[in-house]
């Protein structure tokens, strides 16, 4: 009796440290990961997110030696694939590639039932890009000014796409018509590739978002491009001026695209992952396919990132508020 009484707790001891080094950090990462990662995309396929997503998981699947399997799930501004992410397991198989967009604009717009600080572990920021402005061609205007003009001359009459309500889209072209004093219908979409889609089918008269999804469509004479949103023009459409050289230097915005994991992930996955993507984002070749997209390879790591996101949080929180944005 006395054995057996002393037996048990012996092995139930043995048990759960044995328990507690299977799943220890250092384990973790050694045999992270084990089977498929799933990396949610909050947008249709089309856009920038979409295509920041598959950029990044073929060569993170190969380098960690598993798929890394995109799965777009739009809607909400964002909202069904971030909270999808924030409830899941924090153990590195579901992770979120983010629009900065949803992250830093849309829960000042509308409640969410995610917080983009405290629900994410952030891993790494993978692409930057200016947003750019672009009409459909039928529209009788050739740049900015001209845009402006023509708003002015038929107020209510012209309407603009964006990926949804709260999207880094909706917020700049809103800071447009205050500054312009103009009066433009927004129209959401869910995701940047049905926006684009009713664009090019003349449903809508404008749109403005990042090159990578633009770029084919001005080349082809579908869309016309009248201002890009950043600092210096792009070598991609060097002919298309900023937002400074057409008179609006205040219309500076550029979107960025980060994966972030749930929160409570091990820092040493959270690591391995962001240390195989720095690699990758060295890489000629994929700074190469970023650039020929107009955007551009620019890798934070989670300090940084964490850091970022915050200060992008603070920063059109109060552009929001100023500009008195609500979700409808």
């Amino acid at each position: 009796m006395t054995v057996s009484f002393i037996f048990k707790p012996l092995r139930a001891g043995v048990a759960a440290a044995l328990t507690a080094i299977a799943f220890s950090p250092a384990v973790a990462s050694a045999d992270y990961p084990d089977r498929p990662i799933t990396l949610l995309v909050p947008a249709a396929p089309g856009g920038t997110t979409d295509l920041a997503a598959r950029l990044i998981a073929q060569p993170l699947g190969e380098a960690l030696k598993q798929s890394v399997v995109v799965e777009n799930k739009p809607g909400a501004s964002g909202s069904i694939a971030s909270q999808a992410v924030a409830k899941a397991a924090s153990d590195g198989y579901t992770l979120l590639l983010q629009y900065s967009g949803y992250n830093a604009i849309s829960p000042h717009v509308q409640p969410t039932d995610w917080d983009p600080i405290k629900d994410f572990a952030p891993i790494a920021n993978i692409l930057s890009a200016p947003q750019v402005i672009v009409v459909r061609p039928s529209l009788p205007v050739n740049s900015l000014k001209e845009l402006i003009e023509y708003a002015r001359a038929n107020p209510d009459k012209l309407n603009y796409a964006s990926s949804g309500n709260g999207a880094l889209q909706h917020v700049a072209t809103e800071l447009l018509k205050q500054m312009a004093d103009v009066k433009i219908e927004h129209i959401p979409y869910k995701g940047t590739g049905p926006a684009l889609n009713d664009l090019l089918g003349g449903a809508v008269d404008l749109t403005i978002t990042t090159p990578p999804p633009l770029l084919g469509h001005i080349a082809a004479g579908k869309l016309r491009a009248l201002a890009v949103t950043g600092p210096k023009r792009l070598a991609s459409l060097p002919d298309v001026p900023t937002v400074a050289e057409a008179g609006y230097p205040d219309l500076l915005v550029s979107s960025w695209f980060a994966m972030y994991a749930p929160k409570d992930t091990p820092k040493a996955i959270v690591d391995k992952l962001a240390g195989t993507i720095e690699g990758i984002m060295k890489t000629d070749a994929f700074r190469k396919k970023a650039e020929e997209q107009g955007a551009e390879a620019d890798f934070m790591g989670p300090a940084k990132l964490a850091e970022y996101t915050q200060e992008e949080y603070d920063r059109w929180g109060k552009v929001v508020k100023a500009a008195d944005i609500k979700a409808n």
